[in-house]
Formats: C-alpha cells, structure tokens, sequence
C-alpha cells in the first residue's frame, strides 16, 4: 500500500514546481507557461466550472423557445449572436416578445444561480 501511494505522490506536479530555465537563466515554473497574461490559471478554470454550471441550467431550467432565444441572442448555438429583431423575423413573432421571454429566461437563470 505504501508503495502504491508513493507512486501516486510522485507523479503528481504542482504548477510551482520548476520545470526548466530560461535563456535568461530564469527558473521557469509550469505555472508561468500556462499562464495568461490577461487571467491566471485560477481564474480560468473557474470561469470554465461557471459556463459549464450555466449551461447545465439553461438546459434543466428553461423552456425550448426561451433556450431558443438565448442561445440565438448570445451566440451560444456556435454562432453569432444576434440582435433581437432578428430573432423575431426568425420566430415570426415582434422584437418586444423577444425582449420579454429574453427577460424573462434571464431572470429564471439568474434565480437558479443564486441559489
């Protein structure tokens, strides 16, 4: 057993641990590869457990016609998002019932996050 979880530890790494030198002669560190300028690693993979949380709710919470818009209005569907009046000519239905079942699925997602 202790072998086993030996093992285990040791192919373990951390995004500390030093993976190399720069031509500077710089410890680089896996952490600095992979990081982004603009977010840390942290903050990436948190966004991500969000999406995934979100959509995952979209899919349990809304109706087939407000995923619809939602999708289509955010992009979500792999497109472009698209603006409200191009749903309706879409849907067949005005721009302002858009807007209100828009509203509305917003809201019920936001409720669902909340809690």
């Amino acid at each position: 057993m202790y072998f086993r979880s030996s093992k285990k530890i040791n192919s373990e790494v951390s995004l500390e641990d030093p993976i190399g030198k720069d031509k500077d002669d710089n410890t680089i560190t896996l952490q600095d590869i992979l990081e982004n300028n603009e977010r840390n690693i942290e903050d990436e993979v948190d966004l991500k457990i969000k999406i995934k949380k979100l959509y995952g709710k979209i899919k349990e919470v809304l109706k087939d016609r407000e995923k619809l818009i939602i999708e289509l209005r955010f992009g979500l569907d792999g497109g472009k998002p698209k603006t409200q009046n191009q749903i309706a000519k879409m849907l067949g239905i005005s721009r302002s019932y858009v807007s209100r079942i828009e509203t509305k699925a917003i809201g019920k997602l936001a409720k669902e996050i909340e809690e």
